[in-house]
């Protein structure tokens, strides 16, 4: 498996954003935006791990970097569970490098765009046991956020911050918006903000994340 992407701060870290991509792209793809981040947040670290190349059954069975298989689109997304589970695994590997390197997890934001999204909201809420600063999730869905399941008082207190285009034809606004009534219902401080964009990443939306960041970690 890849070594993640670092970008290091120009002050002492006191934060750090994991920020997973999303299928079919690599850790570069988001460097721009952390970039971009970071010159407004001198002290935080961003990593940018890299998914493991695989096979995507959707896709016709092309070998792809993917966090997890999508085995179907329809009546709801097939995964496979396992690949699911060893992605969760490596960000809190990564959570807890950042935790040994001195950094509170109080200050570990988590966030993903698509399928790596999909894998940071599964991380976060249904397998990380402690404190996060939050998670982000860009253009993305719950894949196990099962309606029968309910949250640890202590998982209550991670914020989110949804965005998502109003013209997305690949994880459809539908399915984001699932994902927030989910948290909002199970008590999350969560908000939501869509865009009139299709399956992307915009100026302004990175200009929301920025400010949400900033109120978290400056």
């Amino acid at each position: 498996m890849s070594e993640p992407l670092i970008l290091q701060p120009t002050l002492p870290a006191d934060a750090c954003v994991i920020w997973l991509h999303g299928l079919g792209a690599d850790r570069y793809d988001f460097l721009p935006v952390a970039e971009a981040l970071q010159a407004i947040l001198p002290s935080t670290r961003f990593v940018l791990p890299q998914a493991p190349t695989q096979a995507v059954t959707i896709n016709g069975g092309w070998a792809m970097p993917s966090w997890y298989d999508i085995l179907a689109m329809s009546p709801a997304r097939a995964i496979n569970q396992d690949q699911l589970e060893t992605s969760a695994q490596q960000v809190m590997d990564l959570i807890e490098a950042q935790r040994d390197s001195g950094i509170d997890p109080s200050r570990i934001i988590l966030a993903g765009f698509s399928q790596g999204g999909a894998v940071v909201l599964h991380t976060a809420f249904l397998r990380w046991n402690g404190p996060l600063g939050g998670v982000l999730a860009l253009s993305t869905y719950g894949p196990t956020f099962d309606p029968a399941l309910t949250l640890e008082p202590a998982r209550r207190t991670i914020p989110v911050y949804c965005l998502h285009g109003s013209q997305d034809d690949v994880v459809l606004p539908a399915m984001g918006r699932a994902a927030y009534d989910w948290l909002s219902q199970r008590g999350v401080s969560v908000e939501w903000q869509d865009y009139p964009m299709a399956h992307e990443v915009l100026p302004a939306e990175i200009g929301d994340i920025a400010t949400w960041l900033q109120a978290r970690l400056s």
